[in-house]
């Protein structure tokens, strides 16, 4: 929940106690809400003296949240070494919107979402559909976006100092917010310390996944079933001016749309073609 105060004096022990409120609504994970991995290799690590260790490298972690605000919504953790990509970034995949489907003739329309992304460059973007550019009218998944290099930091002096510059300042200025206090450690830990010793104790095995890779092949599979997030294929990002490429399939589809529309007019005995250029 949001603190009645985000700054100023008093403040931070607002934060840390809304903190608090939420960890104390979590039950503790349990064994069927957690997806492990570990990638190929890291046994091979000359400090690793297990060469039979079970220490996930990659993990999937849904919980829940037991208050009037999120009951019911699954919120899924996932972290990994040795992935394809390096990031750290919050989603929020909002509920289809209702007879989307009606409205544009049985297509399926893509779930808005909201990205926040911390690292690498932060940004803000909301996932929403817009039609089609050209002759079609199905919807197309795009985006509207607050990048703070370009937004902020582009045209002027001054840089956005990273996480460890900020955390000393706050240090010296006696700001409490950004810090875990002893009561918060305590309920996190026992949210996640049962399913961890039970992971010890029965020697549950981790999936194995390629380094470079997005994770385990069965990866994708528990998350969608946890979490019920539709990852939408044709959607693609781009850090630039444009969110997706035509492909040539689609402008060949364009063309014969048009060529076909044209025939049909013109062929028409109600038309007359030529009144209707002059006119024009």
């Amino acid at each position: 929940e949001c603190p009645n105060k985000l700054d100023g004096p008093g403040s931070g022990e607002k934060i840390r106690n809304e903190k608090v409120r939420l960890l104390e609504a979590m039950p503790p994970v349990t064994i069927d809400e957690v997806f492990l991995g570990q990638y190929e290799g890291y046994t091979d690590d000359e400090t690793i003296t297990n060469k039979d260790s079970n220490c996930p490298t990659f993990a999937i972690i849904r919980c829940f949240i037991n208050n009037p605000r999120w009951a019911g919504v699954p919120i899924i953790f996932k972290a990994g070494k040795a992935l394809n990509e390096r990031k750290a970034e919050m989603r929020v995949q909002f509920k289809p919107a209702p007879a989307a489907e009606t409205l544009f003739g049985g297509v399926e329309v893509p779930r808005n979402e909201l990205v926040m992304k911390l690292q690498p460059g932060e940004s803000i973007y909301l996932k929403s559909n817009i039609k089609t550019p050209g002759f079609s009218s199905t919807p197309i998944q795009s985006e509207l976006e607050v990048k703070y290099d370009t937004r902020y930091l582009a045209k002027c002096s001054s840089c956005n100092p990273d996480a460890y510059s900020r955390l000393i300042l706050d240090v010296l200025r006696g700001r409490s917010a950004n810090f875990v206090r002893s009561d918060e450690l305590i309920r996190a830990w026992e949210i996640f310390t049962p399913v961890l010793h039970q992971i010890d104790e029965e020697n549950i095995r981790p999936h194995s996944y390629k380094v470079g890779s997005r994770g385990p092949d069965k990866a994708d599979k528990f998350f969608a079933e946890k979490s019920g997030y539709l990852r939408n294929d044709a959607y693609i990002w781009e850090d630039g001016n444009i969110c997706r490429r035509t492909t040539p399939a689609e402008q060949d589809s364009s063309d014969a749309i048009l060529k076909a529309a044209f025939d049909k007019f013109a062929a028409s005995d109600k038309m007359d073609m030529q009144g209707f250029v002059g006119a024009a």
